[in-house]
């Protein structure tokens, strides 16, 4: 809850803006674009994000977008995979487009960053105070199929041939074992004053 203040909330999904749209309400606008698309009016205070960032090409591009939604002083946290997340299940999508859906090979949705890369990148974008880190997560959904076709293999299976699809993901959620072995990069930084 935000007493003195608004909420705005973006997502390119529009799935995930409608779903926001019914939880928030009017506490939060919401709007669907991608954050490399954002361009608001005016400043806002903080930026914050959980689990999404690491879907964000150009990483480069995204914290000095994010740097400039923000007023001098204003206070950007995040937490996204980094380096070394999920590299198992990956290991598993790689095995499961060899033998099921050569068009995916090599493909990658994500961006999994070093701290160091994000601290560089912060800094040329113009934040200090900077502190990233990683921090293991252990994930075990209630139902492992389910959570890998939707939160982890949506993209792939998107991209996919139509023949490929179920082929691929059954292989995929046949490799994966719990718990998911998720690494967050966590990222705590201030825009600096100019």
């Amino acid at each position: 809850m935000v007493p003195r203040g608004r909420v705005l909330a973006i997502d390119s999904s529009p799935e995930m803006v409608a779903l926001a749209r019914q939880r928030l309400g009017e506490r939060a606008e919401v709007w669907c674009q991608s954050a490399l698309d954002l361009d608001l009016r005016e400043a806002v205070d903080a930026v914050i994000s959980t689990a999404t960032l690491h879907w964000v090409p150009e990483h480069e591009r995204l914290w000095a977008i994010l740097a400039r939604a923000l007023r001098p002083s204003g206070v950007l946290e995040a937490q996204c995979g980094g380096v070394g997340n999920i590299a198992r299940v990956r290991e598993a999508i790689a095995q499961a487009a060899r033998a099921h859906a050569p068009e995916l090979l090599g493909f990658s949705p994500w961006v999994f960053a070093t701290p160091g890369e994000t601290e560089q990148r912060l800094r040329r974008a113009g934040f200090h105070a900077i502190r990233c880190w990683l921090e293991e997560r252990p994930t075990s959904p209630d139902d492992v199929g389910e959570f890998v076709r939707t939160s982890i293999l949506a993209a792939h299976i998107e991209r996919a041939r139509a023949t490929h699809r179920d082929a691929f993901a059954q292989a995929v959620v046949e490799r994966v074992r719990p718990p998911l072995d998720y690494v967050r990069l966590n990222i705590s930084a201030v825009r600096r004053r100019t």
